[in-house]
């Protein structure tokens, strides 16, 4: 078994350099708030930026089917990057979960690579219709949504990331031919993708009710199950990068406010239980890098080891991340507090984070049952 390439390489840095230059131009604190009272599913203009032009939305794709051909390791420096500024772009749901289940598909097929295309381009932005809280697993969830005899798709799915905004949607179904994965489009009258109320505005979620949708079968019976597990695997390894952005920026911020803050003629970051505080979310942040990177070089190099980095990853960088936020909500004092003041974003984001694609908890009896830990009794 290799050893795992938990450093980043100069293209990486140079990816970075160039995500983080756009971010900071286009997508400002305020900029984010703005959107996410605008009552959109996202910026439409900032992703076209980032993910057709920049490229990003095909970096996993391989080259020859339309895309950059580059890994989960370059992706997972953009979901930092996305993380640190929580860019309202459907880059998770769309160019890693979406883009993951299409790629386990068979891309000798003309609708498949087209598809594929088209997701890569930026051009089309799908979605993986599965409720948000699904947790990777060794089998694929099961379907609440049917075939009907006429090869429609009827059901309904709640809680679903990335439906609102989506064009196509990749429907897990059961039918006459067993399990299967779909792609419909959410333009169809008999497709109806609803608005919910989530704590994320920058990450919206929609429950989707299929009446009779014409759908285009990707994959069928094992293929497809193969297809779901491998995307929700993946971004929930992602995901733990984009949980390092947000940490490192509420840790970032906070020693900027604290160096800058001054009560009783000095800045307040100098006083000790401070400076204890800041010093241990320091160590976690360290450690969340270790176990992110860990995940992004394992999906890359497609290791043995991807149930368990990636379990290891999300039962870590999820709650480090809400630490990191809470703490940067209460070290701001009255400001962080205020809905002007981002650090509600956030918190917001880790929150919700920490619950997209599986809990901490879910995450660690996943991590056992691999590594054949007993669970306590008594």
């Amino acid at each position: 078994m290799s050893t795992p390439d938990l450093l980043y390489t100069e293209a990486e840095d140079d990816l970075r350099a160039a995500v983080r230059s756009l971010l900071t131009d286009r997508c400002p604190p305020a900029a984010v708030l703005s959107e996410a009272e605008s009552g959109r599913a996202h910026d439409p203009a900032l992703w076209r930026s980032l993910g057709t032009e920049m490229g990003t939305a095909g970096l996993l794709v391989p080259d020859k089917l339309g895309g950059q051909g580059a890994t989960a390791r370059e992706a997972a420096v953009v979901m930092e990057e996305l993380g640190r500024a929580v860019a309202p772009v459907p880059y998770l749901t769309s160019a890693v979960v979406a883009v993951g289940a299409v790629l386990g598909c068979d891309t000798g097929e003309a609708a498949v690579v087209r598809l594929l295309g088209a997701l890569a381009e930026g051009r089309t932005i799908g979605a993986l219709a599965v409720p948000a809280a699904t947790a990777p697993g060794a089998t694929a969830p099961a379907a609440t949504v049917r075939v009907d005899g006429d090869g429609t798709l009827s059901g309904r799915i709640t809680h679903v990331a990335g439906a609102a905004g989506a064009d196509v949607l990749l429907v897990p179904a059961d039918g006459p031919d067993g399990y299967g994965l779909y792609a419909v489009e959410t333009t169809e009258a008999s497709v109806s993708v609803e608005p919910l109320t989530s704590l994320d505005l920058t990450r919206p979620l929609a429950a989707v009710t299929l009446t009779g949708a014409p759908a285009r079968r990707l994959a069928d019976a094992d293929r497809a199950q193969d297809a779901v597990v491998r995307a929700l695997l993946t971004g929930a390894g992602l995901l733990a990068s984009e949980q390092l952005g947000v940490a490192e920026w509420c840790l970032t911020e906070t020693v900027r406010h604290t160096k800058e803050r001054h009560q009783f003629g000095r800045p307040v970051g100098s006083f000790q239980a401070l400076k204890h505080r800041m010093a241990a979310l320091y160590l976690e942040l360290v450690s969340a890098r270790a176990t992110a990177r860990h995940a992004a070089d394992a999906l890359a190099t497609d290791s043995p080891d991807v149930p368990v980095a990636v379990a290891v990853a999300q039962a870590y960088c999820g709650q480090a991340a809400v630490h990191a936020a809470e703490e940067c909500v209460q070290l701001h004092g009255g400001i962080g507090m205020t809905w002007e003041h981002p650090a509600h974003l956030y918190l917001k984001r880790a929150k919700s984070a920490e619950t997209l694609l599986g809990t901490p908890g879910r995450h660690r009896q996943a991590l056992a049952d691999l590594v054949d830990l007993p669970t306590p009794t008594g």
